[in-house]
Order: C-alpha cells, then structure tokens, then sequence
C-alpha cells in the first residue's frame, strides 16, 4: 500500500502470484533438496530469466512493473536463502 496506493490490490495479486516461478522446482530430482542453491539450478532462476524480470520492471504497459518486480523480489529472497543457508549467492 505504500509503493502502489492507487492499484494497491492489483500489484498485491500480481506480486503473490509471482511465487508460481517455483513450479520449475518440481522438475529436480529430488524435488526438495536442503542443501541446494535454487539461483543458477532451476530454469526460472537462472540469468537469462532473471534479465528479463528486471527489465520487466521497467515496463508500464499492461501493469508488467508489477511482475517484473515481484520476480525480482523473489529472486533476491532466493538468493539471500542461498547465502544463509549454504554461504553462496547462486550455484
């Protein structure tokens, strides 16, 4: 509510539903692994992907900022995961 106070409800919806990047999570083997870094292993969260949600941040139309910066969030999460959890910042 305070970044988006007019579309507030709408850049909440987009951004939750930006956690469906973890589908891709589903197809390792295990599907669940503690120990491994999800930035650098899963398709979704590798660099090239990553490129394209920070440059979809800067794209207005069609309310694409508000992925772009939910998918950015998320990876920056993901990647802080990674630091504490294993000491790296990406596989």
């Amino acid at each position: 509510m305070l970044f988006f106070r007019q579309d507030w409800k709408l850049a909440y919806i987009l951004m939750v539903a930006t956690m469906l990047v973890d589908l891709d999570h589903l197809l390792a083997t295990p599907i669940y692994d503690p120990g491994r870094c999800s930035i650098g292993f899963h398709p979704l969260h590798t660099v090239f992907p990553i490129l394209l949600y920070a440059g979809l941040s800067f794209i207005k139309a069609y309310r694409l900022h508000y992925l772009g910066i939910g998918l950015c969030i998320h990876m920056a999460l993901d990647s802080i995961d990674c630091q504490l959890s294993n000491g790296i910042w990406f596989t």
